[in-house]
C-alpha cells in the first residue's frame, strides 16, 4: 500500500533525525565533561545540552507517534467489541490530533513573542529558533497520526474482543 511506503520513509527520516540528535548530545556532553575535568568549563555547554535534549524529546515523540509506540492501554482495548474499540480509537485520534494542532498553533504564536530574545551563552542564536521545535514537532506528530490513522482504524474493526482472564 502506498501509505505504508510513505510511513516507512517518514519513520526512517525521523529515525535519522533522532540518531543525529542523540549523537550530537553524546558528543557535546563528552566534550563538556572533558573540558570541565581539564579545568576549562565551556560557557555554552549546559545551555546547548538542554536544547539538544529538548529537541531529542520533541522529535523523538514524533518518531514514537509514527511507530505507534506511545503509552496506551492495549489490554483494555483488546477486550472491547470492535465497534466500541473503533469509536474509542477514533475519539483518541481526534483528541490527539486536536491537541497537537493546538500545541503547534500556540507554539507558533510564542515564536513571535520570543523574536527579540537571544540565548544567554550563545547570543547570536535567537530563542525563537530554539523554540521552533514546538510547532515543528507538533506538525510532525499530526502528520504521523494521519499517516497511521487508516491502518489503526482498520485494525480496530478487524480484531475481535478478547474475553476471559489470564490462564496460568
Amino acid at each position: 500500500m502506498w501509505l505504508d511506503a510513505i510511513r516507512r520513509r517518514y519513520e526512517g527520516a525521523l529515525e535519522w533525525l533522532t540518531v543525529i540528535l542523540m549523537a550530537a548530545l553524546a558528543i557535546e556532553v563528552t566534550i563538556g565533561v572533558i573540558f570541565r575535568t581539564a579545568g576549562y568549563s565551556l560557557v555554552w555547554y549546559d545551555e546547548f545540552a538542554a536544547i539538544l535534549l529538548a529537541w531529542l524529546t520533541f522529535y523523538g515523540s514524533a518518531l514514537a507517534s509514527v511507530k505507534r509506540a506511545h503509552i496506551g492501554c492495549p489490554e483494555v482495548m483488546a477486550m472491547l467489541p470492535p465497534k466500541i474499540k473503533f469509536a474509542f480509537r477514533l475519539l483518541a485520534e481526534v483528541l490527539t490530533i486536536g491537541f497537537f494542532l493546538l500545541m503547534g498553533w500556540m507554539g507558533y504564536q510564542v515564536l513571535g513573542v520570543l523574536d527579540t530574545d537571544y540565548l544567554i551563552t550563545m547570543p547570536s542564536i535567537p530563542v525563537s529558533w530554539v523554540q521552533s521545535v514546538v510547532p515543528i514537532s507538533a506538525v510532525l506528530i499530526v502528520a504521523a497520526e494521519l499517516i497511521t490513522l487508516p491502518k489503526v482504524l482498520t485494525n480496530s474493526l478487524a480484531c475481535p474482543a478478547i474475553t476471559g482472564g489470564a490462564s496460568h
